[in-house]
Order: structure tokens, then sequence, then C-alpha cells
């Protein structure tokens, strides 16, 4: 399966997607270009960024980049690199729970009408709990999957209590690497450890299959809690450090700084929970954090539970 997969999987949403020299982009939002596939660090000159602010309306840009780049925020991707995965990967707490949440549910392939239908529930469920929020609808939900349904590359997975969806993941395989997206969980199986039981068995059941090298659970997030990617790290899974370069075109970098971010900050504060705002402040927060050398750029959160090691 190939980039341009994923690519025809987001322009079924709706979202614009280019093709430029060094990568992908696709608008995330409005006039915001994100690079894809995700796991690829890239480093496009300045001409070619410029073509996307000059032929495409881009207002921002954001992509991955290596520890050596000159300039970008210190981040990293949430990947498990190793050629096989099992209990041993797993600290002992994990490996407790995971097998509670073996013997409390079972996880098995499911078909992506099945979660257009039910996941809707689970989304919003997820979205609540962690306190975040989206401005995905629940048609753009059932797009979403509908979408994904005849892609080659694509599956759904979900972890069932008694035959009723209680957790769901969707993966994708691109390059010898595979996805893990839009995890999510009804805070009532919570306790069963369904979700510590769907993210062990759907790691196991791809690494090392079908030509899978790698697995990516996620990008550090503009806008989610520091501690939202520890229950990866518990699961096996590592930290791999990268920088992440936030961009703005030339017209409006000059607005981009310490003010106006704390202008931000301010409007956060008295509207709780807006996604726009949330987004636009961590877009700024990597841009300028970005900016500094790397040694004087703050450590995040997951970088530093790695380094500690995540569990015995």
């Amino acid at each position: 399966m190939t980039a341009e997969v994923f690519g025809e999987w987001l322009k079924r949403q709706g979202h614009r997607v280019v093709r430029t020299e060094s990568s992908y982009w696709y608008q995330k939002g409005p006039r915001v270009f994100q690079a894809f596939p995700y796991h690829w660090l890239i480093q496009p000159s300045e001409q070619e960024l410029n073509q996307l602010f000059r032929s495409h309306g881009a207002i921002s840009l954001r992509y991955s980049t290596s520890l050596a780049a000159p300039v970008g925020c210190m981040s990293y991707h949430v990947t498990f690199d190793k050629p096989t995965y099992g209990f041993d990967d797993l600290g002992k707490s994990a490996r407790k729970n995971v097998r509670r949440g073996l013997k409390n549910c079972s996880v098995e392939p499911i078909s992506f009408d099945r979660l257009a239908e039910e996941g809707w529930a689970l989304q919003q469920d997820t979205l609540s709990r962690q306190e975040r929020s989206d401005d995905i609808s629940q048609q753009s939900w059932k797009n979403l999957c509908n979408a994904a349904s005849d892609l080659p590359g694509f599956n759904a997975w979900g972890a069932l209590v008694s035959n009723e969806l209680a957790a769901s993941v969707i993966t994708f395989q691109l390059d010898g690497c595979c996805y893990m997206l839009y995890q999510q969980c009804k805070r009532d199986f919570l306790t069963a450890h369904v979700n510590n039981a769907l993210s062990f068995s759907v790691t196991e059941a791809n690494v090392g299959s079908n030509g899978v090298r790698s697995v990516f659970y996620s990008l550090h997030s503009l806008d989610a809690a520091p501690t939202m990617d520890e229950f990866k790290l518990r699961m096996g899974y590592t930290a791999k450090p990268v920088r992440q370069r936030v961009i703005f075109h030339p017209w409006c970098a000059p607005l981009v700084n310490r003010m106006s971010h704390a202008v931000l900050k301010k409007l956060m504060a008295l509207r709780g929970g807006d996604q726009i705002l949330a987004k636009g402040e961590g877009m700024v927060r990597f841009y300028l954090e970005g900016k500094q050398p790397i040694e004087r750029q703050p450590v995040p959160h997951a970088l530093q539970v790695a380094g500690a090691g995540a569990e015995e």
C-alpha cells in the first residue's frame, strides 16, 4: 500500500491533498497543511515550502524532521520498531492489565459498517473523557469509516464485550509501517482493561506480518495533555525523538510572537474547550519553541518518561 492510497482516504473525507517534491500534504484545518505519511522525516527546501504558501493558499505548515535539522520544536513519534512483539515487551503492570483485558473481551477485525454505526459513541466518549474537542460530527465520522471500507491496507478492529463494541481502532499499512488510527474506548469498559487488550492484540497481529517492520501509534499532539502518551509507552512503545517544524506564511510570521501567544492563552482560559484556539495555541507554541536552539527547548514529557523508563 502507498501514500497515494492514504491520500485517497483523506480526499474522500473532503480534505485537499497536495503532492510536493519531499512529501504529501493535506489541509487539516482552514489553510493549515499537515505533511504525510506521518512517519516520514523530511527536510523540504524553502523554495518548496514557499510554493505551498503561494500556490495553495496555506497560512501554516507542519511536518516532522530529524533532530539534526537546524530548526523545529523538540518532539517525538510514538512507535514500535522491533521484529516481534509480545508480553516480554510490557512492564509487569501492563502485562497484568492485558491479561485481565483479554479475559474480559475478545479482539477481532470488524466491518467498517459496524464501526461507522457503533463507533461514534466511542469517539464522543473518548474526546469527552480526555477533555478534548474536535470538529468531527457524526456524519463526518461515518464518512471517515466509509471512505476506508474498500481501500487496500485499511482494517477496523474491535474489542467486544458480550458482542458490544467496547473499544476500537483503525489500522493502515503503508510501506512496511502499520498506522494505529482513531483508537477509542467507552469509559464504562476502562476498568475492564479493554484498551490494553486491543492495543496488545492489534500490535501483536501486525508486527512481523505482511512485511510490517514498525508500528506508528501517534504524533506528539499540539493540544493533548502532556501525559496523553503514557499508556502507549507502558504498552511497549517508545517515544522516538524528532523535531516538528511549524512555519507560517511570511506575511503572517511577524505577528506570531510571544505577545500574540500570551493573548491566545488568555483567550483559551476564557473559552475553555475551544478546539480551534487549542490547536492554534499549539501551532504558535511549536513555532516559537522551534526557533530556539534545541538545547534550550523544553523536553516533552513523553521523552522524559521514556528516558527514565516508562515502567519496571
